[in-house]
């Protein structure tokens, strides 16, 4: 089997999980959007993950993103889901469609002043700290309706909703740190709900995902390659 049969048999089994999780969660499945998470990959892999449906891609890191896209075919929106670094932030704006790792208020200026700069409305999500863990990035629970409403007077920032991810554990375990998301999610009337990976997206799917971020389950474990 070529690597990009590969890819698209993962992507269509990571396809079909989701749409059993969206029956069973009486969800349609145009509620969910799969972002292809392809940090470390290849080039050749993204435009295969592209070729074979993928519509949204994430990285992790400016740097390895601003090397690889250039060498990508195929048009898709590219997510930020790792941390940024304040000084990066004009060349996040330049690169993504959507950065999901805000977590200051500092950061969001820098990226409105960016973002104003390009004469670009930036997409972004708050990354919440859900599990209160201290080697973890993100805001914390409390200070999140703050700093969306502190992001709501930027103009050149468009608030869309809450990333995180929730302590390691099995997907039941990780439920109520969904739910908890999800919970801060509606009382802030934002949309976007980015929460579960490869081990997890299931179960987030159930507790009200609507964005997942699955690597693994698609392009095989880091290093195997």
């Amino acid at each position: 089997m070529s690597r990009a049969d590969e890819i698209r048999a993962n992507a269509a089994g990571v396809e079909a999980r989701i749409a059993a999780a969206c029956a069973r969660a009486g969800r349609s499945r145009d509620e969910v959007t799969l972002v292809a998470v392809t940090k470390v990959f290849p080039a050749a892999d993204v435009t295969d993950a592209i070729a074979a449906g993928m519509t949204d891609v994430g990285e992790n890191k400016v740097q390895e993103a601003r090397d690889k896209k250039p060498a990508v075919a195929g048009t898709a929106r590219w997510h930020l889901i790792g941390h940024l670094q304040s000084n990066k932030a004009r060349d996040a704006v330049r690169i993504f469609d959507v950065i999901q790792t805000v977590d200051s208020i500092e950061l969001a200026e820098k990226l409105a002043g960016a973002a104003a700069g390009a004469g670009k409305v930036q997409e972004i999500l708050l990354q919440v700290n859900i599990g209160r863990e201290e080697q973890k990035s993100g805001a914390g629970i409390d200070a999140i309706p703050a700093l969306a409403a502190a992001v709501a007077a930027l103009p050149s920032l468009r608030l869309t909703g809450l990333m995180a991810i929730p302590p390691a554990g099995e997907p039941e375990a990780t439920r109520v740190y969904f739910r908890d998301l999800r919970e801060l999610r509606d009382s802030l009337g934002l949309k976007e709900l980015s929460m579960g990976m490869t081990d997890d997206f299931e179960a987030a799917i159930e507790e009200g995902a609507t964005i997942v971020r699955v690597g693994r389950a698609i392009f095989g474990a880091r290093g195997s390659r």
